[in-house]
């Protein structure tokens, strides 16, 4: 069962180092250089983690996947990836400037908790869906199209081109 899910857990590794990245950025700047921008720290810290992401999907999440050529892989990882960051932000968005779930409207502390839950909540739920859908379907859509190189130089063979079990 985890050689059968191993992509997906992988994709789920990645995430959270992105998430622990996004989280870092977004609260060290928030915090500090941008106290009165939140959705602009969060998006910042979003981007940052964006770059991580994809030299980890590509290089081991989806390491058999794949067959593009690396310019166009990257320009519709980077794009599907804006599109996410978009649907990341969104709940923030609508919670802070829709729903008036900042100060002086409320206390600093629901406030805090509105922006929690929202944006990395919400939105990270929203864009890690997004993505792995899409990742799938458009960025690296062929399961076993890249081929692993052997140590020795040569490429497995057919039998070998799978993940064992752990």
């Amino acid at each position: 069962m985890l050689a059968k899910h191993r992509e997906l857990l992988r994709f789920a590794v990645v995430g959270g180092a992105s998430f622990v990245i996004t989280m870092t950025i977004t609260y060290g700047l928030k915090f500090t250089v941008l106290t009165d921008k939140p959705v602009t720290a969060l998006m910042i810290g979003v981007l940052v983690a964006t770059v991580f992401s994809y030299v980890a999907n590509r290089e081991w999440s989806f390491r058999t996947r794949g067959g593009r050529e690396r310019a166009h892989e990257a320009a519709l990882f980077f794009l599907l990836s804006a599109i996410a960051l978009g649907l990341n932000a969104l709940p923030q968005l609508v919670s802070r400037y829709v729903l008036g779930l900042e100060q002086p409207h409320v206390g600093l502390l629901t406030q805090e908790i509105a922006d929690f839950v929202s944006g990395v909540l919400i939105g990270t739920l929203l864009g890690t869906a997004f993505r792995w859908w899409s990742f799938k379907k458009w960025v690296f859509p062929e399961a076993g199209a890249r081929p692993r190189l052997l140590r020795g130089g040569g490429r497995p063979s057919s039998d070998d081109r799978g993940d064992k079990a752990a």
